[in-house]
Formats: C-alpha cells, structure tokens, sequence
C-alpha cells in the first residue's frame, strides 16, 4: 500500500541536499514543519516551512535541548492510522499526523575524533531529541517514512513523483530499519567514548563495553568450506581509507571468502612497499614477494621465489597494472588481481580471462586503529600493529656491521617477514624473496622450509638476507640459515641466549642485527 506524503518534519544537522529534497517536496504539496537552523535555511531558499515552535507552541528552550520533545510531534509520528481510536485522539488534541521524518543527528563522531575535544563538547554534541523522533517514526513506518541519509533523497523524490506522494510499504520498511541501525550506532559510538573515560578523566584505549557496527556489502557463496554461510561487512561509520573493504571490482567472478581473506594479506603487504612492489599470497601466507624498477620485473622475481604455489595466487601491485604486466599475468593461472589501477591496455588483455577477478583500491596507507579475532565466546581486540623499523633503530649486535647491500635486503626481508604467521623466517636478496618459511611449530622448522622451497625453486641462498619475525631461542635456527647461505641476519633479539646466538653469528662472519620489535601474525 502506498500511503500519499503530506507534512513533512525535517530537523537536519547535516545539511547536504537539503534544499533541494525541501524544494521538491514542496513542489509536489507537501507541507513542511522545521526547527531552528533547518528553518532558517529552508527560508533563505525561499521554501515555506512552519516552525516547530509554532506546532508545539512552545519556543526552544535550554539552549536548543528542548524543541520536538512534544505530544504534537511523538504523537503525529506514532498515531496508528489503521486506528480509528489513535487518529481520534489525535484530532481531539488538535494534532495532525506528520508522513515523512527528515532527521540526522548532531556530529558526535566527527566532534570525538577531534584530538582537542574535550568532555563539555561531546556532552553537548549528544542529540536526545532526534533519535526520539527517528525511533518513533521507524516504529511506526506502517505509516511513518523516515529519512537519516542524504544519499537516499533523489530515491525517496523519485519514488514520490512516480507515485502521487506515495511511498510503498517496503520502501518505509527498508528506511525503518536502515533509522534503527543509525540510531544503534549512534548510541554505541557514545557509549564507546563515554564508557573509554576513567574516574581521573582520563582516556583509555578500550571502552568497558565495545559496539561495533558493520554494513553488508554482499553475501558470499560459502564460507572457508562450501558447508559455512558468509557474508563480507564494511566499517562503520566508515572503513579506512584504501582498506580491502573499499574495492571496486572491474572484472570476473564472484569472490569467495578465502579469496577476500586472501586478498586482504596481499594488499596490506604490498601497500607497505614504496618503490613498485608485487605480493603473491597463498593461504593467507606470501609465497613470493618482490620490489624492483618496475611492476613486471617485480612480479617476474615474485614468481620465482616459488612457481608452484604462485599457481592461482592472489596478486597485489602498488602500481597501476601495466599492459606487459597483463601479459604475463595472463600466460598463468590467477584467481585475483588487485591494484590501485588497470591501464586500459592491461583491461583489454585480461577481458580474455573473465573469471580473473580484477579489485581497484585507492592506494591509501591508513591502517586500522584497531584488530579484531573472534574467540570462543568473546573477542581479542589489539591495536593494529603499525610499527615499523627504520634502519637508524636497529642494533649490530655482531663483530661484523651489514654493508649496505646486505642493510637494504635486510630492511626488505624483515618488511615481508611482518606478513608471514609465526614462526615466520624469509630469505631475500636485492629486493626479492628467495625462500620463505611459515607457520611452523617450531622456528627451526620454518628456517628449514624456506630453505627447501628456495632449493626447489633452483635460487641460490649465497649472500641472502635472513629475517626473523621473532627472536632465535637457540642457535640451531641460525645454524641453519647460515648453512644455506644466508650472510646477514635480522631479527627482535631479546631471548635468555641471545649471547650464544651472537658467538654463533660471529663464528661464521655473519652480520646480525636486532630490531627490538617483534612482529607475530596468527
């Protein structure tokens, strides 16, 4: 049933196309009723609106706190027009019933993000009176629409002019629930900032209680095994700038849930290189990685550190995708492809694989302030782990200093080695991965992996660099390395034995130095 929009209510912080929807809702006879600046505004435009002081016959009071918390407004808005008895009521008061609420609410988000605010501030930036109104306009959509976005006016006019002012029931369903879901954020963002203020004033990087809030951008054909659901959700208020969440996808397939878990790695990975840089995951893990002169040179030397699993990889560039590039991406099996861009000549080569999933990202390197895991029951909540190691901090713990050559492949290997899950150990020279070892139980283990996958790779470990994500608890991890090839070591430092570690490096001309930092992903 559509129910024709006669008086509107509209009380906007956020003004954006204000006087445009006002303007059209007036054209097609809608009577409209506004507060305080929202009035002021609407008549600067030359669009009649009555004042709500006027339907309430009460001005403003206290600072503006006090102007719709009213029967003549709660009750125009929750009166059921299926009952006779409510809509009597509402007569007999002299009430008439308001068909459309147009309401955003005071910028509390963008007051608190603020370094400066101070509590006075987000106190008084706490609207009461909106969310009043949108809750009892939602509640009562069956005969109430009620608009919290500017993006949906052109849809709500153009359904309106299509239909004698009339709104379908799922459209004022559809808005209900997209105003409880603003309303629920709303409140949790406050209860978030309140609840993160200890008893000296003080703020503390984790709230007593946590609301988050997600949107979904789509649901996904299964999860990590065809018998789990899933469904892929956005941040909100908003998610960081050139995150994963933001991809536009210009070709191919749908992406699966391993494909966006994937994905993700590869794309944090290789935003952390400055120079043109190519990243292959595998199973959340890169299997090769690479930063040269150009993207094609980058993704050859990525390929080679391990062809095998590079086989439907997913690739990470930093630059936009070339045309050669295209080309020898083509020439292999790829599942997804992601850049901050595709030349149209990279476009035109890859139209020739439609299943090859393309994802555009705005190439941004803004992290996360925080990281999330499920656990059973709960959630482990850390902040994102941001740091990283520039050459002036680290610490030559060894006879021997790096020369320069080796400090570049050692800064690139301990780069890389913050994208591998513990025990993570990486071999790398001149810019290139040779062999990578990962998620082991041991980190011996994974120095004898990436050793193995450097030989069946037919690369030559003589002169490597060698980056561990966590310290050598005993030397035999170090020994291995060396007996590979390795020349230079970088590593956290810090355990019991670090000096027996240290004599081993010596013994063998090695060049070790230790960052103080630490970097496991689980």
């Amino acid at each position: 049933m559509r129910i024709p929009i006669k008086r509107a209510l509209i009380s906007v912080s956020d003004k954006t196309g204000l006087v445009e929807l006002a303007g059209a809702l007036h054209r097609l006879g809608v009577r409209i009723v506004s507060t305080g600046g929202t009035a002021r505004l609407l008549a600067e435009a030359g669009i009649p609106a009555i004042e709500v002081a006027s339907l309430t016959g009460f001005p403003e009071m206290l600072d503006g706190r006090v102007k719709t918390l009213h029967p003549a407004v709660h009750g125009g808005l929750l009166a059921r027009r299926d009952s006779p008895e409510h809509m009597a009521a509402l007569g007999a008061a002299g009430f008439e019933p308001i068909d459309l609420l147009v309401v955003n609410l005071y910028p509390f988000m963008q007051t608190v993000a603020r370094p400066d605010c101070s509590l006075a501030e987000a106190i008084e930036n706490i609207d009461i009176g909106g969310p009043a109104m949108i809750r009892a306009a939602a509640k009562n959509h069956a005969g109430v629409a009620v608009l919290t976005d500017p993006a949906d006016y052109a849809a709500v006019l153009a359904e309106l002019s299509a239909n004698g002012s009339g709104l379908s029931d799922e459209t004022r369903f559809t808005l209900a629930c997209k105003a409880f879901a603003h309303t629920a954020g709303y409140d949790g963002a406050i209860a978030n900032y309140l609840g993160s203020i200890d008893a000296a004033g003080a703020r503390q990087p984790y709230p007593v209680r946590l609301s988050l809030q997600f949107e979904k951008i789509q649901d996904l054909r299964y999860g990590e095994n065809p018998h789990q659901s899933a469904a892929l959700y956005r941040d909100l208020p908003a998610a960081p700038a050139g995150s994963l969440a933001q991809y536009q996808q210009v070709q191919g397939k749908a992406l699966s849930y391993n494909n966006i878990a994937d994905a993700d790695a590869a794309w944090e990975c290789v935003k952390s290189f400055s120079g043109p840089a190519c990243v292959i995951i595998k199973h959340a893990n890169p299997c090769g990685v690479s930063e040269a002169a150009d993207l094609l040179a980058a993704y050859t030397a990525a390929v080679a550190t391990d062809p095998v699993s590079a086989f439907g990889g997913i690739i990470a560039f930093n630059r936009a995708l070339s045309g050669p590039c295209a080309e020898a991406l083509a020439a292999r099996f790829v599942e997804v492809v992601i850049a901050p861009a595709f030349d149209p000549e990279a476009l035109r080569i890859l139209a020739a694989k439609p299943a090859v999933r393309l994802l555009q990202i705005p190439l941004h390197h803004a992290l996360p302030a925080m990281d999330f895991k499920r656990v059973g029951g709960g959630l482990l909540v850390q902040s994102a782990d941001a740091r990283n190691v520039g050459a002036g901090e680290l610490r030559v713990v060894t006879r021997r200093a790096p020369s320069p050559e080796e400090l570049d492949s050692l800064l690139f290997v301990w780069r890389v080695a913050k994208f591998v899950k513990s025990n993570a150990i990486v071999f790398g020279r001149n810019g290139r991965t040779l062999g990578i070892g990962a998620g082991q139980m041991s980190r011996v283990d994974s120095a004898r992996m990436a050793s193995i996958k450097a030989a069946q790779a037919g690369l030559d470990l003589a002169g490597s660099s060698v980056a561990s994500d966590a310290f050598f608890p005993f030397r035999d991890g170090l020994d291995v390395v060396a007996e590979a090839g390795a020349t230079s070591i970088i590593q956290p430092g810090g355990s019991v034995r670090d000096e027996e570690v240290i004599a081993a490096a010596d013994a063998r001309d090695l060049a070790m130095v230790f960052t103080g930092v630490r970097h496991f992903r689980h």
